[in-house]
């Protein structure tokens, strides 16, 4: 679209997808900017040499399944940098592959400082998979803006309370304001999106949010062999945070105009 062609328009309908390209500038960070040097990369512990092996393995698994959602997430942010018609959404991609390239790299050092990769999250695969083999742009910034990033930011403030004083924390809450300006552009940019969406199309909407919500469940839930000592004492706050997130995640949902009533909630206890 020519420069003066964009001048000549009515473009007011961007201005919250070009907001947050400007927030995202302002709140770019480098890998190099977290305290390697100042803090333990996971918490530290005293004990046996058993005890302390199954803490870093414990903390490895965590960090391993972040570091999956990360490779996924450059791999989704990129697809919608090329599929987004729009300067402003263009803008706006522009740093969220930026964003998460970043973040992959983050993980990948946190990784090897704490001894390196572990067990993989079989359910995340699963939802890469879908997530990429999506057809449509309103269907990729739904699912992953508007419901995983969503999604998602619980999780990363639960880490960092559970590990003050590391890198690990600082990198949690530098992910919760990305990840949160990521959701809040999706919105924004969704919404423009939907303006002349017909009910088949927001029908398919619901109809993927069907099929991604089961398997965000079994990731949600599952634990590797590394936590499988401490899932049952969490099981009863994963689940309590599980529906609050999943309701969330419906209202948002119904504020874009979707009719969310054959929206199909999990079930799960």
């Amino acid at each position: 679209m020519e420069t003066d062609q964009l001048a000549q328009e009515d473009r007011s309908a961007y201005a919250g997808v070009l907001r947050y390209y400007e927030l995202a500038k302002r709140a770019e960070w480098q890998v190099r900017d977290l305290p390697w040097s100042e803090r333990p990369p996971i918490p530290e512990y005293k004990g046996s040499p058993q005890k302390l092996a199954r803490r870093r393995d414990l903390w490895r698994s965590v960090i391993m399944q972040q570091l999956q959602a990360d490779i996924l997430a450059v791999k989704m942010a990129s697809q919608l940098l090329n599929a987004a018609p729009d300067p402003e959404a263009r803008l706006y991609y522009s740093t969220m592959v930026q964003d998460e390239a970043r973040h992959t790299e983050a993980w990948l050092k946190l990784a090897e400082a704490a001894g390196g990769e572990a067990e993989r999250d079989p359910h995340l695969d699963k939802l890469a998979s879908m997530f990429l083999d999506l057809d449509t742009l309103e269907e990729k910034v739904f699912l992953m803006q508007v419901f995983f990033e969503r999604l998602i930011i619980p999780r990363f403030r639960m880490i960092a309370a559970a590990s003050p004083g590391t890198v690990l924390e600082d990198l949690c809450n530098r992910l919760t304001v990305d990840d949160g300006i990521h959701h809040s552009a999706g919105m924004a940019y969704e919404r423009v999106l939907l303006r002349d969406a017909t009910k088949n199309e927001h029908q398919q909407l619901v109809k993927v949010a069907n099929q991604m919500l089961p398997i965000f469940v079994d990731h949600s839930l599952w634990r590797p062999q590394a936590r499988a000592s401490i899932a049952g004492l969490m099981r009863t706050r994963d689940i309590q945070m599980l529906h609050e997130d999943l309701e969330q995640g419906v209202r948002l949902a119904g504020s874009l105009g979707i009719d969310v009533s054959d929206l199909e909630m999990p079930s799960f206890a």
